[in-house]
């Protein structure tokens, strides 16, 4: 058995081959055309490999995994041997990953499906083009409220009140140029957007999950897209607490003299767009739970509300785990009624 640590970069890696017995082998590789194509037909059954988690470890994964034995992704907050490195080159970094790799001491991460990875970039797209759709419309408020006009903003998200709104005559040439830029630009990023969104949706729907999820009053269609995206396979999480500690929304640790202490502030590790919608879904949901509002006045109530809302959508991740795991599909979330017989 070999086991092979690679150094990811994005036109090029570097692999340490450490085999039992043997000297070691460092070489350089292209990561795309023959050179690629030289190290994988090189590849053994009997292989295993470990890479950083980089922007294309996924890509490299997926080409090496039907290879060998083993193809891992090293959990990059979990693994300091490189980072803190004093040394630290291509050869040495792909040295320290073939020798815990042969040790069996690396942090995997979690390695989702191209698919889920697919929707979650659609999403954090999508959700590109909404905040910038945003600041533009923020920005003709602001020249709107620069000559005296107040109006709501809302009025400025639809063609129709956006017309009626910049049809003022006080607007001198250069701010109606600005103006006329903008709409145009408004309306190719609600395009683009809804386009994106019917795309996220369609795929979503075909997922293990989506129909449970979208059954929980406060997650429609985009928010359990995302969710189903960003967590892939739930069987990966042994328990609710791990799916939390993946989204970011476990209170960090610190300990002292053996105490275990913690400071109230959230990881924030994960996708930060997955996040957000739990903590959106949250606000909506307890609307209609009397048990998740009772629960958020209760910690508001000692706490403040910015660690109730997030204890609160710790909570609904709680409903979220086992909505998934056990395949639960609600009839009247509001009341946590399960439909009896699904069909």
């Amino acid at each position: 058995m070999r086991h092979i640590g690679v150094d990811l970069h994005s036109d090029s890696f570097t692999v340490c081959y450490s085999e039992k017995e043997k000297r070691e082998k460092i070489r350089t590789f292209k990561l795309q055309g023959k050179e690629f194509e030289a190290f994988l037909s090189d590849l053994r059954p009997s292989d295993e490999i470990a890479l950083e988690a980089t922007g294309n470890s996924s890509f490299f994964r997926d080409a090496v995994l039907s290879l060998v034995k083993r193809a891992i992704i090293v959990a990059p907050h979990k693994f300091n041997v490189i980072r803190n490195s004093t040394n630290k080159t291509d050869k040495n970094d792909a040295r320290a990953i073939a020798l815990f790799l042969s040790k069996d001491m690396l942090p995997e991460a979690r390695a989702k499906s191209p698919l889920h990875r697919q929707l979650l970039e659609i999403a954090r797209t999508r959700e590109q083009l909404v905040k910038t759709r945003i600041a533009l419309i923020n920005k003709v408020y602001g020249i709107l409220n620069g000559h005296g006009l107040k109006i709501k903003k809302e009025q400025l998200t639809t063609l129709k009140g956006f017309e009626k709104a910049v049809a003022f005559d006080k607007l001198g040439h250069l701010e109606q140029t600005t103006i006329r830029i903008i709409k145009t630009e408004l309306i190719s990023l609600k395009l683009n957007a809804n386009e994106l969104e019917k795309l996220l949706i369609g795929r979503a729907k075909d997922l293990p999950g989506y129909a449970n999820l979208t059954s929980v009053k406060g997650i429609g269609a985009i928010s359990a897209a995302i969710f189903l995206a960003h967590i892939g396979d739930v069987r990966d999480f042994e328990d609710a607490g791990k799916l939390a500690s993946y989204f970011g929304i476990t209170p960090k640790v610190r300990r002292s003299n053996g105490k275990r202490l913690s400071d109230g502030r959230i990881t924030k590790r994960g996708s930060k767009l997955a996040r957000r919608t739990l903590v959106q879904c949250a606000l909506i949901a307890k609307r209609y739970n009397a048990r998740l509002d009772d629960f958020y006045r209760k910690i508001k109530e000692r706490r403040g509300s910015g660690k109730a809302i997030v204890a609160t959508a710790r909570k609904l991740l709680n409903a979220i785990y086992y909505t998934l795991k056990n395949d639960w599909m609600f009839e009247d979330f509001s009341n946590f009624k399960l439909v009896s017989h699904k069909s």
